[in-house]
């Protein structure tokens, strides 16, 4: 089985934290099919997110390994050692004790302390009952044998029946889903920050409706500081990223460069994001790869852009993100070619 892991470095450069970025979840809230992939994610932020959750500016940039479970453990420690030091994990990618195991040796070992560790974990579908959620991040939190994770999410707003399966389905293969009062959810969440279990929270996969149930709700003690959904030129956000940014919610973008195409999850039929005209011109122009003018375009929408790849040069090509800008007369052209449509469809709506 695939996992994912997200992990920020702090580059000790002084030039590299003039560009400041953050940390983020992966895409990954589908359990993939079984094979050996490995690819880097980088991920461009702006820093509000930082100062929501930690009140600091992190480092520049994060990567992402999608890996097999079983190399979960030394992949960690090899990140740890060359200066990442921002996980992204949940509890529906079940590698949590590996990555657990990872951090306490590179701690034990004096790489790092926990403090210099930003840690995230998310609340799985089958555990939104208000009544499982302080069990839920328990259980992450035995795994991993830490005392508190640094920011908990709700991974989706779509609530699945309880039990051990991680995509419980009917006998005819479909979702079993379950009925669950979200604000219920989230008061679970502040009370498990209140208790020192995790220092913040947030969401991922809400609409705005969604958020506004919680923002709404009597005696909100913590909004979410971000919310993470699926955000691309073909898929702008626009509404849902004003309505953030009016109540300082941070808008976290997965599947930034369009997807991967995994035919399990995605339609192969949709047109490839980066072979855009459109975005190809601009790139042309401003002599950039369309992939660096795609997060450029959310940088400067006020976005936190994850952009996977399969190789470092990719890697290397996507921090030039900060060496250029698009022109208002750019930014107005990409936002013509949004067109409301999703790469990801692997949850009900």
């Amino acid at each position: 089985m695939l996992c994912t892991l997200v992990i920020a470095f702090l580059p000790r450069s002084k030039l590299f934290f003039k560009k400041k970025v953050s940390w983020l979840q992966s895409p990954s809230v589908a359990i993939l099919e079984p094979k050996k992939i490995k690819s880097l994610t980088v991920s461009i932020v702006s820093p509000s997110i930082c100062h929501a959750v930690m009140g600091s500016d992190p480092a520049f940039s994060l990567f992402s390994f999608t890996f097999i479970k079983s190399e979960a453990l030394e992949v960690t420690k090899f990140a740890i050692e060359v200066g990442f030091r921002h996980i992204d994990c949940a509890h529906a990618y079940r590698n949590e004790e590996q990555v657990g195991h990872a951090i306490r040796s590179k701690i034990a070992d004096g790489t790092v302390k926990r403090e210099d560790i930003f840690y995230t974990s998310k609340l799985w579908s089958t555990c939104l009952q208000p009544e499982l959620v302080q069990s839920a991040l328990e259980k992450s939190l035995k795994n991993l044998q830490l005392d508190y994770v640094d920011l908990y999410l709700i991974h989706t707003p779509v609530p699945l029946k309880q039990g051990g399966e991680i995509l419980p389905t009917d006998e005819d293969g479909k979702l079993i889903l379950d009925s669950v009062d979200l604000r219920h959810t989230w008061e679970a969440l502040e009370k498990c920050k209140d208790a020192g279990l995790t220092k913040s929270i947030g969401v991922s996969n809400f609409n705005h409706k969604q958020l506004e149930k919680i923002l709404n709700k009597h005696r909100l003690k913590y909004k979410p500081v971000c919310n993470q959904v699926e955000c691309h030129p073909y898929l702008n956000q626009g509404k849902l990223l004003g309505f953030c940014k009016s109540h300082d919610i941070v808008l976290v973008a997965y599947g930034a460069l369009g997807s991967q195409r995994l035919s399990k999850w995605v339609n192969p039929n949709y047109p490839i994001l980066l072979e855009d005209p459109v975005l190809c011109a601009i790139a042309k122009k401003h002599k950039q790869t369309p992939a660096l003018v795609a997060l450029r375009y959310q940088i400067q929408c006020g976005v936190v852009a994850l952009a996977k790849s399969y190789n470092r040069k990719r890697i290397k090509e996507n921090m030039q993100v900060f060496d250029f800008e698009l022109t208002p007369e750019d930014m107005k052209t990409i936002d013509g070619i949004s067109r409301n449509m999703r790469y990801y469809e692997f949850l009900p709506p």
